[in-house]
């Protein structure tokens, strides 16, 4: 929380505690809705018993803009306090892709109660739209759009917005149907705001419209948006026409999700949407330790490799002494290489077919960054660890093979994942450290077996 919403923080709650509930009225008016939203948030993480004062006190178009801000948990604490009348007036007031994604995340009891209190044509619209897949573009996309058609004037078009466009989520793009509700072009209020007022709109609209369809994944459709920098997407079914409309401020969202997703893929989570502080304890120990236990358990292949060279480390001890640094630094060789290029695959820089390029790319990196390395610890060894010759030519010559593998396997995997059709963040963090652990094991106890002529 910033200097300024610690202030406003405290004045609500003084205002709150002297009850001057007139004067908090006046103060949330002049408020923005996403401040208002963090307000609550951390008034029910102090004053629970507050967070239901605050929120009637707020008029009833701002309180659904507030609402549409809220996490799902703070959204289900309020649902349970309002009247039947209260909840409709929300969900009125909710833009129409707000309110989807509000029953998506409440409980059947809950949208039971919603639906009850909607016409039948809502009703069966709410309920098409909540049969879209999971994460589709479907489940993304509002109907509250203008659309034109293109034998308008400007002038015809103009005045259509200002007639209808007042309870949609965007004007600044219009979309061109035909009679059966296909779209045929796009035109933005700016385009037509500065021209004359007798052209058609099909003199100025633009055909080549970039859409996509209700079941492409909305990773897919996020991509759309940062490639073309686009403020909305339309959305058409099999035929071409328009079904709905997606706007950047959904995509924001997505990308954050997405994001996140990978982050706790990478780190060996399985996925959650629910906040940190808002997940128990028990929740959160069995999505970790599902790969606690894979990785584990597959530790027991390191396990084994020392113990079939259980020999070789008797006869020289110090061979063990540098096992912990050659796995860390394959570890972290691998760990680097997938990294970049799990993000080079999620940006699109890195295509399926380019697997050859990488290879390539990584084989030539990881030679100089091996030569580097085995050269320092070569001195290192000699000069600090007073190892013998035949020592430190052992581990230097392990390491430089070992962070060539590494990056080479680093660069390998997510490609592979991703032709197999996985998300390639899962071959990031734990799981390539396992992998190499293990191959750097077996060249180590291989190259020490021959040097030091111990087979």
């Amino acid at each position: 929380m910033n200097e300024e919403m610690k202030l406003f923080f405290d004045e609500v709650l003084v205002l709150l505690e002297e009850k001057k509930y007139i004067q908090l009225r006046e103060l949330f008016t002049e408020a923005k809705a996403a401040d208002l939203a963090e307000l609550i948030e951390e008034v029910a993480e102090e004053y629970p018993n507050n967070t239901t004062i605050i929120f009637r006190l707020l008029p009833k178009d701002l309180a659904a803009d507030v609402f549409s801000y809220l996490s799902p948990t703070q959204k289900r604490n309020i649902v349970d306090t309002l009247h039947e009348n209260q909840l409709r007036n929300i969900v009125e007031e909710l833009n129409f892709d707000d309110k989807i994604d509000f029953l998506e995340e409440m409980p059947a009891n809950v949208v039971k109660r919603i639906l009850k209190r909607v016409t039948d044509d809502e009703r069966k619209l709410i309920n098409q739209f909540l049969n879209y897949p999971e994460f589709s573009a479907g489940s993304l996309m509002t109907i509250e759009y203008v659309s034109l058609k293109k034998e308008m004037t400007v002038a015809e078009a103009l005045q259509h917005i200002r007639m209808n466009g007042i309870d949609k989520e965007t004007i600044y793009t219009c979309y061109v149907l035909n009679e059966t509700r296909k779209l045929e072009g796009i035109i933005s209020l700016r385009k037509l705001i500065l021209a004359d007022d007798h052209l058609k709109v099909a003199e100025i609209m633009d055909v080549d419209v970039i859409s996509t369809t209700t079941l492409d994944d909305q990773e897919e459709v996020a991509d759309l948006f940062k490639k073309y920098d686009l403020m909305s997407l339309p959305v058409v079914d099999r035929e071409d026409r328009l079904v709905g409309i997606i706007t950047i401020d959904d995509i924001v969202d997505v990308i954050e999700q997405e994001n996140t997703e990978d982050f706790e893929k990478m780190a060996a989570l399985l996925p959650s949407e629910e906040e940190y502080m808002n997940t128990g304890i028990f929740l959160l120990a069995r999505r970790r330790i599902v790969w606690l236990l894979v990785l584990m358990i597959s530790a027991t292949f390191t396990e084994n490799i020392i113990g079939r060279f259980e020999d070789v480390l008797s006869a020289v001890v110090i061979l063990a002494a540098a096992i912990p640094m050659l796995m860390d630094t394959a570890g972290n060789a691998g760990n680097q290489t997938s990294t970049l290029i799990i993000r080079g695959i999620a940006l699109g820089e890195i295509e399926l077919d380019d697997y050859l390029k990488v290879l390539w790319k990584e084989f030539r990196i990881s030679i100089l960054v091996g030569i580097m390395l085995a050269s320092v610890n070569f001195v290192r060894m000699l000069l600090i660890s007073n190892a013998s010759l035949a020592i430190a030519i052992t581990v230097s010559l392990t390491l430089a093979l070992t962070v060539i593998m590494a990056k080479l396997f680093g660069g390998m995997l997510p490609i592979l994942a991703k032709r197999m059709k996985l998300d390639p963040a899962i071959m990031a963090g734990p799981l390539i450290t396992t992998i190499v652990d293990a191959m750097a094991l077996v060249v180590y106890f291989n190259i020490a077996g021959i040097i030091l002529g111990l087979y």
